[in-house]
């Protein structure tokens, strides 16, 4: 029987995350000290980057099992994610740059972001 996601039924991030494979949307972005690289091998600043959609995970069976996955498109027009542990378990305790440089990218409207589909 195939899963039908109603307002109310929780989406992990693994069904996301295989949601943007199937759509060739599956660019990881990865922090550098010079912005986020892809697997196309090109650097991209925030001003060149732009958060289209923003999704929470909590662990169901440890609230403390958080993850932020941002879902990002790029001025040359690829889109990808980059992946977090959410709030204090975010593992980039040692780079500030990661926390500023997210912060720095700009977010869609809010029209833009529902729009968005999975």
């Amino acid at each position: 029987m195939e899963k039908v996601n109603t307002p109310d039924t929780m989406t992990t991030s693994s069904e996301i995350l295989e949601r943007l494979r199937k759509k060739h949307m599956d660019n990881e972005f990865r922090w550098t000290p010079k912005g986020f690289t892809t697997c196309n091998g090109k650097t991209y600043r925030a001003e060149e980057l732009e958060i289209i959609r923003i999704l929470r995970f909590e662990g169901i069976s440890d609230p403390s099992d958080t993850e932020i996955l941002y879902i990002i498109r790029t001025n040359d027009g690829l889109v990808g994610y980059s992946l977090d542990a959410y709030g204090a378990y975010s593992s980039h305790d040692s780079e500030f740059g990661y926390n500023n440089f997210i912060r720095q990218i700009p977010q869609a409207g809010h029209d833009e972001q529902l729009l968005f589909q999975l």
